[in-house]
């Protein structure tokens, strides 16, 4: 079908967004409308003495300046954690929730203290710098490592060390045994580095109370309006859910980082009700890393246990996880702790074992960004296949060949819990070996040592859990015109949704995309929806979408059975008409959709109107999977490491749109090779300050540091859905990570480096190579 399922679309969206009719965060303006300022610590860790806000209240334009005892003074609530959690000794976890404005200790440099609230952005501003803050600093720790440590300073007092709690997963008796037999063991320890989304556009709030309702409206760029409209109205308000709307329009990226739980958001309504006028708060760019959750941060070790044949039969991990200074929500949770099962890879291993600590520091918290633990599963276990390789003494390739999962085994349940429903693994990697010509690469490498260069190959497998157990809602309603108005329950902020979604109710119902309303993030418009993460907008949002037009079709098969007079099982659909199986008679779908709303042109008792809608839960996650195959040149002079070739095999199941697909694989192998080339959010160890505040500080790939991709598709549908898909979202950051690592790896084993931690930037490097030749 010319507009239906694996056609490669341009995005319908693309026209509106490239022509400035975009409708952003920013983009919102209601009349009235004052502006908001955070004021926020410049201290990594400090009790507050006192706060005075005299002299900023006195400021020009300003409407209220606002502290954490104003907030508490109302007695509003706070969100907290649900998720059952315990110490490492079975004590319950500890896990301190996050003020939305800070009354007596500062956490982290960024914490918020203040909200001054004015007539203007700019009167706003000046009153924040007339808040005179007595701060009493005190020691901090801004190391996840250090953090760990027995005698590093307590980030909360109420807890006896920097550990909220302990996360265990997998059988520990039996890894053990299998470790007791093991003939060899090799154990690695892999720092992941703490990072931050950086997407195209900052967040933004903007609050509104309308007081004849007793409403409070939030506009806000979030990845799930009606799980903030919950939180706000079950955990902050205290009120019905209906006494609450969450817009969120179109969103300049989000990657996950976009959550539920930010302070900004209640703060904004908080203040609108105080007021009696909407107040409008817009991070700017160099708030952004003060004021956002971060991602990633982590560190690993990690043991492999190879029986005599070099087959591995147990996996051991220990984690270090960095949570930051609160514990907010579920959300500070999820990650890497919820996608950890992974980590075994495709790899046939019997017996695994893993322990994450939680650690607080004083550093802003973490929570999901895009793989959201996926990638970190998938960079411990395939650097640890490529050094175990070299320890063993055995090629890293025929290494993978002798663990990788068969298909014999599928379905293949992992000691640590995910199960794999299907997947050609050792295909995939056979289809990368041969796409990138591995077996050339040696020619290569002898080229690139002729100028001067060292060239490295690195190949990892990945796969990822995707898509969890969770419901989302589709409603399609036609017009009496047969135009339609979709109404979906996730949240685009980027991905092409629109697109997607058009294609499918093509697929379905032969509708024009060109005839279809798109609409999304709107918790009053749209009934409920769990909205956008974890790769599973088409999984589960486009079952239900295809859930719901199974039900137009059967509705719209009673209507035209009346009108042909004929009974409904002799009525079929195809290419959106309805005909008398075996004749010429038939009528379209627009003619079924107007007469639905004439009563007299009904089956007798049929209520008029065609709407019909759907909520769907998946049987069981999905597995989207793929192996990737990086190449790498670096100056051994001033250690500078170029990307010069990457192939991706990709397994994502049912392709609703190969090139949006693309795109998607293109975005994610981009942030994967920017945190192993140069991303990090860095803070100074003595005294904890945030040193990559800005793009001055904090690299960013750009599209010189990229390279062509070449994109090989094995698409095995799983039967865990209707349509088949896996999910697409967070496939190429996923297996980026290692395979760039691992390149950078190689290239510089003949100079005897063993070691280097992300980010492999070229002063890292160059050091690298220096302490080698010493």
């Amino acid at each position: 079908m010319k507009f239906g399922v694996g056609q490669p679309l341009r995005r319908f969206e693309d026209v509106r967004l490239l022509t400035g009719r975009g409708r952003y965060q920013d983009d919102v303006a209601i009349p009235r409308q004052s502006y908001a300022v955070f004021l926020r610590s410049p201290h990594a860790h400090a009790r507050i003495r006192a706060i005075d806000t005299e002299a900023a209240k006195q400021s020009p334009g300003v409407l209220a300046v606002y502290t954490g005892a104003d907030y508490a003074a109302d007695g509003l609530g706070m969100p907290k954690a649900n998720m059952p959690r315990k110490k490492a000794d079975g004590s319950p976890m500890f896990a301190p929730q996050r003020p939305a404005l800070v009354i007596d200790r500062v956490r982290y440099v960024g914490d918020p203290v203040a909200m001054v609230i004015a007539e203007t952005l700019a009167q706003a501003k000046d009153a924040t710098e007339l808040i005179a803050v007595d701060y009493e600093p005190l020691p901090s720790v801004t190391s996840t490592a250090a953090a760990a440590e027995p005698d590093a300073p307590r980030v909360w007092d109420e807890n006896p060390d920097n550990i909220s709690h302990t996360h265990p997963r997998g059988d520990k008796a039996a890894t053990d045994a299998a470790f007791a037999r093991a003939a060899r063991v090799v154990k690695r320890r892999y720092v992941i580095s703490r990072v931050h989304a950086q997407y195209m556009e900052p967040r933004g709030a903007l609050g509104t109370y309308e007081e004849a309702e007793d409403r409070y409206t939030l506009y806000a760029d979030v990845n799930y309006p009606h799980r903030v409209r919950n939180m706000l109205a079950n955990q902050v308000f205290k009120v019905p859910e209906s006494q609450v709307r969450v817009v969120c329009r179109d969103v300049g990226g989000g990657f996950g980082a976009k959550g539920w739980q930010y302070v900004e958001h209640r703060l904004t309504l908080w203040a609108a009700r105080k007021l009696g006028r909407p107040v409008k708060w817009t991070c700017e760019r160099s708030e952004v890393i003060l004021a956002d959750e971060h991602g990633r941060d982590n560190i690993g070790t990690i043991e492999l246990a190879f029986d005599e044949n070099a087959k591995i039969i147990g996996l051991r991990l220990h984690m270090q996880a960095s949570i930051g200074a609160y514990i907010a929500s579920d959300r500070q949770l999820l990650t890497p702790f919820g996608m950890i099962g992974t980590v075994i890879g495709v790899y046939d291993i019997p017996a695994a074992f893993v322990s994450i600590d939680a650690v607080l520091s004083n550093m802003n918290p973490t929570a999901p960004y895009r793989g959201a633990g996926r990638p970190e599963a998938i960079y411990l276990i395939e650097r640890a296949m490529e050094d175990a390789a070299r320890e063993l003494g055995i090629d890293a390739i025929e290494l993978r060949r002798r663990n990788i999962i068969q298909p014999s085994a599928m379905p293949f349940r992992s000691p640590l819990g995910p199960f794999y429903d299907c997947g050609e693994f050792a295909k995939n990697m056979d289809l990368a070996l041969k796409a990138s010509d591995y077996a050339g690469f040696p020619t290569r490498r002898e080229e690139a040592r002729g100028r001067g260069k060292l060239r490295g190959i690195g190949l990892a497998n990945a796969i990822e859990q995707a898509a969890g157990m969770v419901p989302d809602y589709a409603e399609i309603r036609f017009n009496p015109s047969g135009s339609v108005i979709l109404l979906m329950g996730t949240k685009t902020h980027g991905q092409g949704h629109e697109t997607s979604y058009k294609q499918i109710l093509h697929e379905k119902l032969g509708i024009d995309p060109n005839e279809v309303m798109f609409i999304d993030g709107d918790t009053d418009r749209v009934a409920f929806g769990m909205g956008s993460n974890g790769s599973r907008s088409m999984v589960v949002g486009g079952s239900a979408l295809s859930m719901a037009a199974d039900r137009v079709i059967e509705r719209g098969k009673q209507i035209a059975a009346h009108l042909l007079e004929a009974a409904v099982e002799d009525i079929g659909f195809e290419n959106a008409e309805f005909s008398v199986l075996g004749t010429d008679r038939k009528v379209t779908l627009k003619q079924v959709a107007a007469a639905a709303f004439l009563p007299a042109r009904l089956p007798p008792g049929m209520e008029p109107g065609f709407y019909e809608h759907a909520t769907y839960v998946p049987k069981r996650e999905t597995f989207p999977n793929g192996c990737h195959v990086a190449e790498v040149e670096i100056d051994p002079d001033t250690g500078a490491v170029q990307l010069v070739a990457y192939l991706v095999v990709d397994d994502v199941g049912t392709v609703i749109n190969p090139l949006t697909l693309a795109g998607q694989i293109h975005g994610g192998v981009a942030q994967g090779v920017g945190q192993i080339l140069m991303e990090q959010v860095v803070y100074d160890p003595q005294s904890g300050q945030l040193l990559t505040a800005s793009f001055m500080d904090y690299a960013m790939p750009r599209a010189d540091t990229m390279c062509q991709m070449k994109i090989v598709s094995n698409p095995i549908p799983t039967e865990n859905n209707l349509l088949g898909a896996k999910g697409a979202g967070e496939a190429g950051c996923v297996g980026a990570l290692p395979a760039v690592m691992i390149a950078i790896m190689n290239a510089l084993e003949p100079l005897g480096v063993r070691e280097l931690d992300m980010p492999a930037t070229s002063e890292r490097v160059w050091r690298a190579i220096q302490d080698a030749r010493r």
